[in-house]
């Protein structure tokens, strides 16, 4: 019985999810759970054939699209219910890569609560995006934590790996954001528990197959949502 978890939601990602599953295999010894939000294109149906030859793949299968955050929160959820210790997120589209799944478990085991693979500290790279992207994404990074006062560098990043203990101190229940203000939300209540964030350099890679989920409502939200972040009480 592994004790890592990695958590992968899906929407529309039938022609990555058996090369990112099989990849996390390759390189790992840990459990994969896909979370899908009923892909009509046959996402789960390939999960489940998969997971019929395996003891190491799990599907969640959820009515209709409802939002990454969620997505993420019912991983978590499921996660703490079978007692893993380190649980991670991850895109299935190849961005993050499944090479680096150990560096951040060990970093959770050399003294952080929470690691982030992190583009944008000292050895971190993004790879493939024009430059308008890389200065959105810096900037909106270097905008956070200008508002929330954190020390981390990558406040919007999405590859992580949570102890067990961060996510049964966060009250998942309380978590208002469902896109990137998501991960920017998860991070900065650890951080304001008083947990630590570790930061580990990776190599970020736009994806190659298929179609983005990033929207102009989904960043909107993250620049409102930072400013709710730091005003709430």
């Amino acid at each position: 019985m592994s004790n890592s978890l990695v958590i992968i939601p899906t929407y529309n990602e039938k022609e990555n999810v058996q090369a990112i599953i099989e990849a996390v295999f390759e390189n790992t010894d840990y459990h994969v759970l896909i979370v899908d939000d009923s892909s009509p294109d046959g996402t789960a149906d390939i999960v489940k054939g998969m997971a019929e030859k395996t003891d190491r793949l799990f599907l969640l299968s959820r009515a209709g699209k409802q939002g990454l955050g969620t997505a993420y929160i019912a991983g978590f959820r499921y996660a703490l219910e079978h007692n893993y210790e380190y649980i991670f997120e991850m895109d299935a589209d190849f961005s993050h890569n499944p090479k680096d799944l150990p560096r951040l478990r060990a970093a959770c085991e050399n003294g952080a609560d929470l690691s982030v693979g992190s583009r944008y500290c000292k050895g971190g790279k993004v790879s493939n995006w024009p430059l308008n992207r890389i200065l959105m994404s810096y900037l909106a990074s270097v905008y956070v934590r200008a508002i929330l006062w954190v020390p981390f560098k990558d406040t919007t990043a999405g590859f992580k790996c949570y102890t067990a203990k961060v996510l049964r101190a966060i009250d998942l229940d309380n978590i208002k954001f469902v896109g990137y203000a998501f991960q920017i939300e998860m991070k900065y209540k650890a951080h304001k528990l008083g947990f630590k964030v570790g930061e580990v350099p990776i190599t970020f890679i736009d994806r190659q197959l298929g179609k983005s989920k990033m929207n102009m409502g989904i960043f909107n939200e993250a620049i409102t949502g930072v400013l709710k972040m730091r005003f709430s009480k």
